[in-house]
């Protein structure tokens, strides 16, 4: 029982005074990023789904796939 004290407080302890956490203006820029990065990756995901055609159900756009195959 005493190491899993000791593994607490080590850990309290580590935390509180070697950590070095964000302060809130560099919390805020680092979130800003991740959700301009995540909203170019959807809509690089949404731009390629829509260009093969992935989902088009009875849409004109068949996409490239459907192109290919009306083809064959």
């Amino acid at each position: 029982m005493a190491g899993i004290k000791a593994y607490f407080e080590e850990s309290y302890s580590e935390l509180m005074h070697k950590v070095s956490w964000p302060t809130w203006k560099e919390l805020q820029s680092s979130s800003i990023v991740v959700l301009i990065a995540s909203m170019i990756i959807a809509l690089i995901v949404f731009v390629m789904d829509y260009v093969f055609g992935v989902n088009s159900g009875d849409s004109v756009w068949k996409g490239v796939l459907g192109f290919f195959y009306n083809l064959f």
